[in-house]
């Protein structure tokens, strides 16, 4: 559906929106969706570090002990 609107539908819709809601409104508004993408990329790399330190607190410890050693 989006191939057949085109270069100058894509332009028509945008001066529409610019009309309609104002240039103010829209940086306001551009600007709220830039921090709510940051909020979210930062949301997404704290769960993924609390994945990777939960991953490394339950990893086994393999290295010989100094019981085994003196044997």
């Amino acid at each position: 559906m989006l191939n057949s609107i085109g270069p100058m539908g894509i332009l028509l819709i945008a001066v529409v929106v610019l009309v309609l809601f104002g240039r103010g409104k829209i940086s306001s508004l551009m600007g709220e969706v830039g921090k709510g993408i940051t909020a979210f990329k930062k949301g997404v790399d704290d769960g993924k570090r609390e994945l990777e330190e939960a991953a490394a607190s339950n990893a086994k410890d393999v290295t010989p002990s100094e019981e085994k050693d003196q044997a």
